[in-house]
């Protein structure tokens, strides 16, 4: 695999081809059917393609992205020409759907190179194009909709002519879905017979769409969360009410050709820390600015059965966790890249010998220096470690949908336990993977003369879109490992153990037992924080829970690249045995202060009187 020209290509690339090929080995998924005409060729034929185009479009354009941040006008949004370019390159490309079969646009890649693909656009330049909720918006519906609504919707979200989000949120509900307000009523007689689905009036608010309005694409897809009131015109006031709808910004026909505007409106933009580049919308459903076919409210279609619209849309959260891990980490990744090229660079200060300083002698880069050195080591820990996740659950994907009956069931359980990671543990460590890289630049690394500060401020949302960390500890602690009376839990610990087997066989000893002691510490843990069998006792910690949770299969993830590197003469492979040691040295023994509170039920911030506060 060549390198790219920059900076960042340079450093992302060779991390790249040694976790999909020494690691992953996925060049042996080509000799299953769906893969079989591809090879190691045509994948880093792709991933090349892909880095020339995120150097020459996406780098340019991300901190332009960021200082001229999308504004309102007339109603739409503005977004700058640059934004543009990299939307257009990215099109053009064609990527997109390279995942998905051939009658949707793709070309049959493995999920663990599509999103190798998808790190290097996220490190150039997340926020200028919409592809990760765009892909997961029609992931949805050739999952759940119709033939129609998938040759009609998806088809041209996938060839990336329209954009698509997901609207969930609405300002008194928050994260608490079961609270949201907007509703759907047929839209007349005959509404169950459109061809594009049973069509819908929708009226309500939605907040927090990312992606809402662009002015870089014809169309906006909007897959809207609502509920459809009873005879009475009441509405079940749980999640098991709600129903799932198409909406798009302009309707359209049944060969997706533009018709009339929909009463889909832009009320205002969310101004953020972060991910300025993207625009996050106020949007307001059905208030009568536009009135498509003469009567009141945005026509949406009803994908799947009324009532199933929660369990549909996690099909889509889920894909957009596992994404958002792919984000997080990439950031980490940018911002390593940028100061290990600083510190290999910048001169300052001199080499202590036990007499003191000798100030005849020339300064030294700053990456001599071991407070640098732990710096940098931390940040490659972070980021690549996040990276590696993120492409494992990749490649647990490939397994899922393409491995034996054993194989796709080994899959969906390790993806079912982990997800909750992938999302998680990147979104937390890769902002201090930013904040260390600031660090290291110094005063520099607080101005906008150097793009770290960006990076910290787009990666800060990562701990709160797509289900908060606490969101993600509930599940894990709560849900994930007690499924299956702890099968899940148990299945993960074989991969475990058969890494720790494995890398006392090379000599790695020392981390095996590290790992297998942290790994037996976990399952103590989760048996008391459940001992009482009391949720409220059990959960009042899961955030540390999930902390702690995290680090461990982080170590995992970091002795397993190890095992790798012993056998591969890879360029990469000594950092692979520096990333592992700073972990195991450094960062697994902080789990014993998050699991200790969680094994012992610490009650304080349960109990804590609001007022003390």
């Amino acid at each position: 695999m060549t390198t790219g020209k920059t900076v960042l290509q340079r450093k992302l690339l060779p991390v790249l081809d040694f976790m999909l090929h020494d690691w992953l080995k996925v060049e042996e998924l080509t000799s299953r059917n769906r893969f079989e005409e591809h090879s190691r060729e045509t994948f880093d034929e792709l991933l090349n393609a892909a880095s020339e185009v995120a150097a020459n479009k996406f780098e340019p354009a991300y901190r332009l992205s960021d200082e001229q941040e999308p504004y309102m006008a007339d109603g739409e949004v503005v977004t700058p020409k640059e934004s543009h370019l990299a939307f257009e390159a990215y099109r053009d490309l064609g990527i997109l759907a390279a995942s998905h079969d051939v009658e949707f646009g793709g070309m049959h890649l493995p999920r663990a190179v599509d999103l190798a693909s998808r790190i290097i656009f996220a490190a150039s330049g997340h926020n200028l194009v919409p592809a990760m909720l765009t892909d997961a918006n029609a992931s949805l519906l050739v999952e759940h909709g119709t033939e129609t609504q998938k040759r009609v919707f998806a088809v041209p979200e996938l060839a990336f002519r329209w954009t698509g989000t997901m609207c969930l949120s609405e300002s008194q509900a928050g994260s608490s879905l079961a609270d949201i307000t907007t509703s759907a009523v047929p839209d007349g007689a005959g509404h169950e017979s459109d061809p594009l689905g049973p069509r819908y009036r929708i009226t309500g608010n939605k907040m927090w769409i990312s992606g809402g309005e662009y002015d870089l694409t014809e169309n906006i897809i909007h897959l809207v969360l609502a509920k459809i009131p009873h005879e009475d015109g009441t509405v079940d006031p749980s999640t098991k009410g709600i129903s799932l709808f198409i909406v798009p910004k302009v309707l359209v026909d049944e060969e997706s050709r533009l018709l009339e505007r929909n009463d889909v409106t832009l009320v205002s933009l969310n101004h953020k820390l972060g991910h300025r580049g993207t625009p996050n919308a106020a949007l307001t459903f059905g208030d009568g600015t536009h009135t498509p076919r003469g009567s009141r409210g945005a026509i949406g279609y009803l994908v799947g059965s009324p009532g199933d619209g929660l369990r549909q849309m996690f099909h889509m959260m889920n894909a957009a966790r596992i994404e958002i891990g792919v984000a997080a980490s990439s950031l980490g990744m940018a911002g390593f890249a940028t100061a290990l090229d600083y510190a290999k660079d910048r001169r300052q200060g001199r080499p202590r010998a036990a007499t003191g300083k000798d100030s005849s002698q020339p300064q030294v880069p700053i990456i001599e220096h071991a407070d640098v050195k732990r710096m940098l080591l931390a940040q490659k820990a972070y980021a690549e470690g996040g990276t590696a996740l993120a492409l494992y659950a990749a490649r647990l994907l490939d397994d899922q949908s393409t491995g034996s009956p054993a194989e796709a069931e080994r899959a969906s359980v390790l993806l079912e336990i982990l997800t909750p990671i992938v999302k998680s543990w990147p979104s937390e460590w890769c902002l201090e993977a930013n904040s260390l890289a600031i660090q290291v630049l110094g005063g520099a690394g607080y101005t906008r003369d150097w793009p770290v500060e960006m990076y910290w401020r787009d990666q800060r949302l990562n701990m709160i879109h797509e289900g908060t960390h606490g969101i993600q500890a509930l599940d894990l602690l709560g849900r994930k490992v007690r499924m299956d009376a702890g099968a899940h839990l148990g299945a993960l610990g074989v991969e475990v153990r058969g890494t720790i087997d494995a890398a006392k066989r090379i000599g790695l000893r020392a981390e095996a037992d590290a790992l297998s002691g942290a790994w037996d510490e976990l399952l103590v843990t989760t048996v008391q924080a459940w001992s009482t069998g009391d949720p409220a006792e059990a959960l009042v910690n899961a955030t540390p829970y999930l902390q702690g949770f995290g680090h461990v299969v982080a170590a995992w993830i970091h002795l397993d690249l190890a095992v790798a590197a012993t056998h591969s003469d890879h360029s990469e492979a000594p950092g692979r045995i520096a990333a592992m040691k700073y972990f195991f040295a450094y960062e697994l023994p902080r789990i014993g202060a998050w699991l200790g509170v969680v094994a012992r039920r610490e009650a304080l911030c349960r109990d804590v009187n609001p007022d003390s506060l």
